[in-house]
């Protein structure tokens, strides 16, 4: 393996800042556009539910799209970093229209809020975000400096999430309350969005492939001219990718489902609410504990695969004592275990993106065709697919339970419901997780292809 170095500190630190630009929109609308659109504009639930759910299905058809795009794309500045860097504009524009709805009939307010939520995931937030993600792979070819890139961008990531959850609802009020207090807060999160991903952006630089075979090379060099068509074909040459578009998909349903019913597991279940914020914090300060350690433990045990593959394990040992703790009310047992199944979660998070490199290096191994821009619209799908389909999956389940909003007791149906989504879907998909890492092994697959490579120029 290839052990160059190709990133100075603040070039990691400024790619990895580019994950802040990214959640400035992100945890915003996930976490708090519905209540916005609820409370402040006193729009239906279960209408938006449904339009968000028909915006992410056109998201998911919109990310290979645009991944193509970015294949083609020829320009000083490289084929990812123009996309990163304008599609910022776009997504700072509509976060902050998206959040202005202005006083209309009842229809254009439904039509207004489609079109914008729309345009901010489908068009601007699909083209920044599979840049963002493939730049990891054209900014250096360092295996280990990749992983490093992953756990940096998700610390980036969590410490926007935490600002973000535990400040918005204080600076809506400051600045007015209702409809102009979150118009505030979304202009101000759009700007400070747009300065960090330029930031982001200038700091780094794509570097070309190395090691090409020359005859290769003159044969593949129109490869960003690849058709759309023939991009797919690709994909689906490589089994690697179906792995790890469901490995997307599942985490992310998952996580969709679990984030959507939390605050109702903490209300109706455990009986308070603020427990979402303990609960929070012991979500994510552990992974940002693990992820500071996750290229050292990379390096010792070998693989990606194998390190995540052990980690699954522990989750799911530990989601089970979860439960166990969950069903007799056991507050510490169940913060102690939480932070042990999210700590032996968090090296997934970090290796993600690492892992689709590998895995776009296999195709470019094995068919001598650049398709970083295709191959890292998984991350995409499965993040903004698999979310929403996670959040709709609460919906109906809620729906299936017979719960009821206004109610100030729940049945129990609908607490059983309840419980089943935050304490016992981390066990069911983490051992779906567990047997799609096992079959993921593209890094063991990349190292024969260089060892018979190499054998080759010997011989």
């Amino acid at each position: 393996m290839n052990e160059k170095k190709y990133l100075k500190w603040y070039q990691k630190v400024a790619y990895g800042s580019g994950d802040m630009a990214g959640n400035c929109g992100y945890a915003l609308i996930s976490s708090f556009m519905m209540l916005y659109l609820t409370n402040a504009v006193g729009l239906n639930s279960a209408i938006i539910g449904t339009l968000m759910m028909v915006s992410k299905l056109l998201d998911g058809v919109s990310d290979i799209f645009f991944g193509g795009l970015m294949d083609k794309t020829k320009s000083k500045m490289g084929q990812a970093r123009p996309w990163m860097l304008f599609g910022q504009i776009g997504v700072s524009a509509s976060l902050f229209l998206v959040f202005c709805i202005p006083s209309m009939s009842l229809t254009m307010q439904y039509v207004y809020f489609f079109v914008f939520y729309t345009a901010y995931n489908a068009v601007f937030y699909t083209a920044n975000s599979i840049a963002y993600a493939s730049l990891a792979a054209k900014i250096t070819k360092n295996g280990q400096e990749r992983v490093q890139l992953g756990s940096i961008r998700f610390i980036f990531a969590t410490f926007t999430t935490l600002v973000i959850s535990y400040n918005v609802m204080g600076l809506v009020e400051k600045f007015g309350g209702g409809t102009q207090g979150w118009r505030m807060v979304a202009l101000i999160f759009a700007i400070i969005g747009l300065i960090v991903n330029t930031f982001s952006v200038l700091m780094v630089k794509e570097v070309p492939d190395e090691n090409i075979d020359e005859s290769a090379e003159k044969k593949n060099e129109a490869r960003t001219d690849i058709s759309f068509k023939e991009s797919l074909k690709l994909l689906l040459k490589n089994p690697y990718y179906i792995i790890i578009l469901g490995l997307y998909l599942v985490n992310y349903i998952y996580s969709g489902i679990t984030q959507g019913a939390g605050i109702y597991f903490m209300t109706y279940y455990m009986g308070d609410p603020a427990l979402l914020g303990t609960f929070s914090l012991v979500s994510l300060i552990p992974v940002m504990i693990i992820l500071m350690l996750t290229p050292v433990l990379v390096k010792k045990i070998g693989t990606m695969r194998k390190m995540n593959l052990y980690a699954r394990i522990i989750t799911i040992l530990m989601g089970i004592v979860f439960i166990v703790a969950a069903m007799n009310k056991n507050l510490p047992l169940m913060l102690g275990s939480a932070f042990l199944r999210n700590m032996a979660g968090g090296p997934l998070t970090g290796t993600l993106n690492a892992l689709v490199a590998e895995t776009s290096d296999y195709t470019w191994r094995t068919q001598k065709k650049r398709i970083d821009g295709v191959m890292f619209s998984c991350s995409s799908i499965g993040v903004k697919l698999g979310g929403g389909i996670g959040s709709a999956i609460v919906g109906w389940l809620l729906a299936l339970g017979k719960f009821d909003g206004t109610a100030a007791v729940q049945p129990a149906s609908a607490v059983n419901v309840i419980f089943f989504m935050y304490a016992v879907t981390p066990v069911v998909f983490g051992l779906i997780m567990a047997v799609l890492i096992y079959l993921l092994k593209v890094e063991d697959a990349n190292r024969a292809l260089d060892k018979e490579h190499l054998e080759g120029e010997n011989a």
